[in-house]
């Protein structure tokens, strides 16, 4: 794997980690795509960091618990603005 691969996943990990924001946040923060990130943090971070891997699929996990809330809401506020 390319060094500016590594650098890349570590800092999205690292990005995550510290704010908890969504594969989307991040692609849009790096200038990279959505699929390009989940690949990232799905794929390559488990070959490189394993423990790492665990806390960002926990982090994963939360985002996936409550996206039915953040979908709802985004539904409310688009209608509001109607």
């Amino acid at each position: 794997m390319d060094q500016y691969i590594v650098e890349r996943v570590y800092k999205e990990a690292e990005e995550i980690l510290e704010t908890k924001k969504t594969i989307r946040e991040i692609a849009k923060i790096n200038g990279v795509s959505k699929s390009t990130v989940h690949k990232d943090l799905k794929e390559r971070l488990l070959e490189l960091n394993q423990t790492l891997h665990q806390q960002i699929a926990e982090i994963f996990q939360e985002h996936i618990e409550i996206r039915h809330i953040r979908g709802g809401e985004s539904t409310r506020r688009k209608y509001l603005h109607e």
